[in-house]
């Protein structure tokens, strides 16, 4: 599955000025130092028009395709005021701010909001599961024209959404999701989903969106067989689950780019970022190893998105 290049987004062939070293983004993780520069770089965007052997082609080739203007501007922004909402009480959002902007209130302590893959108070938790149960997101998961493109771009006549759609909110200076790849945690099932990431307001390169590891589905591969091999002789409870005795405490395989891409420079390529906006969506394939940026954004917002994942009914 493959693309075309936005002229306006950052990163593509056709921007050239984007190509230099000056403009490359400063990325890091939770842990570990800002990654290299001469180890960063844009991702490729593409319109949802283009042909669609070309769009196939690229996912093929790169393992993610991210695709402008899937879903109308408003109708994400419209999801995001819905969503931080539900936390318009908790001295989260700055005073004086709209829900619909998520500005982070800095005078918090980050940690004291923390979202799905972070360690939430109770408090929280429970705001969590009602935005999760909110009637409004579980629409905005059918939205018809994410759930079009996806018949498009992979064939199936009808498709079916894994039970474990997720929102995450990410506050400036707080910890942000580790590598992995997506089968990592879904090793009960086959490889045969396709993720969508969908951020829920714009996105800056540094403010907390998803970076992707160039080229890593081989490695991905490589690593779950390495894994497999090793926790062969465990109960398959706990083969399955990413939370074992060969995993790190919260499940990832790490939480500093910097180290984890030196531990494998022999197959990993340069950390790829985009200049996100809200109605974009990125796919990517069960193997394709990311994680999260941390959320430095220059005007304090908070970073909110949901992860998918897409099965043909009746595969």
């Amino acid at each position: 599955m493959a693309s075309v290049d936005v002229l306006s987004a950052p990163g593509t062939p056709a921007d050239k000025s984007k190509d230099t070293a000056s403009h490359l983004p400063s990325l890091r993780s939770t842990q570990g130092d800002y990654v290299d520069q001469s180890s960063t770089g844009w991702m490729r965007s593409t319109h949802r028009d283009i042909p669609l052997d070309e769009m196939r082609q690229r996912y093929r080739k790169d393992g993610y395709i991210w695709i402008k203007d899937v879903i109308p501007r408003e109708d994400v922004y419209d999801m995001r005021e819905r969503y931080f909402s539900h936390f318009s009480h908790t001295g989260m959002l700055r005073p004086g701010t709209s829900p619909r902007d998520g500005i982070f209130n800095p005078s918090s302590d980050p940690n004291a909001h923390e979202g799905i893959g972070g360690i939430p108070e109770e408090a929280t938790k429970q705001l969590l599961n009602a935005a999760h149960a909110d009637p409004y997101y579980r629409d905005f998961l059918a939205h018809p024209n994410l759930r079009a493109f996806i018949r498009h771009f992979t064939g199936w006549k009808q498709e079916l959404i894994v039970d474990r759609a997720l929102l995450r909110h990410n506050c400036p200076g707080s910890r942000s999701t580790g590598v992995h790849y997506d089968q990592y945690f879904l090793r009960d099932g086959d490889d045969e989903f396709l993720t969508a990431w969908v951020p829920i307001g714009d996105c800056a390169p540094a403010g907390g969106g998803l970076m992707y590891l160039e080229n890593s589905t081989s490695l991905g591969k490589d690593l779950e067989a390495d894994f497999l091999r090793k926790a062969e002789h465990l109960p398959k409870q706990e083969r399955i689950d990413a939370f074992n005795k060969f995993m790190t405490d919260d499940g990832f395989m790490s939480h500093d780019a910097v180290e984890f891409r030196e531990e494998h420079k022999e197959k990993a390529g340069r950390w790829l970022v985009g200049d996100y906006e809200a109605g974009d969506v990125v796919f990517h394939n069960p193997w394709m190893i990311h994680a999260a940026t941390k959320n430095e954004d220059e005007r304090g917002r908070i970073r909110l998105a949901s992860d998918l994942r897409f099965y043909e009914e009746g595969a």
